[in-house]
């Protein structure tokens, strides 16, 4: 499969998940408003949440396209580590933190009175779990569609946001019951707090990668630093023997190179630094 159309792919998947979060986050606030229900609410903010990082990692996957230029010699590559670290901040936020603010909130509570209206909001949850799970089926499909898909931070992000999606409406749909079955909203507190717990989790998951993949990483005696999804730099340092001519240096860097770009296609910025070998002392 050709780049270009990786992207399609990925940028289908992307929209198919925003267009799953904006309906679901609408009718998740409705329904919280109407039930006053924290565990919706607290879904909505996930939703919308969701919904904002899907429009970066759009953003992402667009920016990151552009070719070459002086002032970006290696490209736009990094412009997708960039966005997806940016949607961790945005899961982070605005959905783990209104969680917490949300289940605390209910936990100040004084009464222990039966909610009304929680069947539409359970409705609500049984076709967010579905369009969700839908939405989920897809990004893993692509995933598993092509080798080293999985590495597109975007893709990756979509997983991760629609796996939580999943549990956390597991999670509000078992704190809204165990509330109508008991009259208590402890149980919809403790659901809230836990679907927070879960973001900021899947938040600081995903903010590492992306900072990991922005800072460079190393391997054995290369430097290896990730520009993009089929773009990687790569520098070493290749210690030759004393002696050897001018001619013969760049030979053996033009083999080098070659063999590391029939063995890694995505290493497309090699960088060998020869030096010569220290004489090796006789004992």
């Amino acid at each position: 499969m050709s780049r270009s159309a990786a992207d399609r792919q990925t940028r289908l998947t992307v929209l198919v998940a925003l267009a799953a979060n904006l309906v679901i986050a609408a009718a998740k606030t409705v329904g919280g408003l109407v039930s006053g229900s924290p565990t919706l609410l607290s879904e909505a903010a996930h939703s919308v949440a969701d919904s904002l990082n899907e429009i970066f990692l759009l953003a992402a996957l667009r920016r990151s396209r552009r070719p070459a230029g002086a002032h970006h010699p290696f490209g736009y590559g990094k412009e997708r580590y960039f966005w997806a670290l940016l949607a961790a901040v945005g899961i982070f936020v605005m959905g783990g933190c209104f969680s917490f603010h949300q289940g605390l909130h209910a936990l100040r509570r004084d009464d222990d009175e039966s909610p009304t209206g929680y069947t539409a909001g359970l409705i609500v949850l049984g076709v967010a779990f579905v369009a969700e799970s839908t939405s989920l089926t897809r990004a893993l499909h692509q995933a598993r569609g092509k080798k080293g898909a999985a590495l597109d931070p975007a893709l990756r992000t979509v997983i991760a946001e629609d796996s939580t999606a999943v549990l956390g409406v597991s999670l509000a749909i078992a704190g809204m019951s165990l509330h109508l079955a008991t009259g208590s909203v402890a149980w919809e507190a403790a659901a809230s707090l836990g679907i927070g717990l879960l973001l900021v989790h899947v938040a600081f998951r995903l903010g590492r990668n992306a900072r990991d993949q922005l800072i460079g990483e190393s391997v054995a005696e290369l430097l290896t630093m990730r520009l993009g999804m089929h773009s990687v730099l790569v520098a070493a340092r290749i210690d030759l023997a004393p002696g050897i001519d001018s001619e013969r240096v760049e030979e053996v860097s033009m083999r080098i190179r070659h063999a590391m770009g029939e063995r890694w296609p995505q290493a497309d910025q090699v960088f060998l630094d020869i030096t010569n070998a220290p004489p090796r002392i006789g004992l």
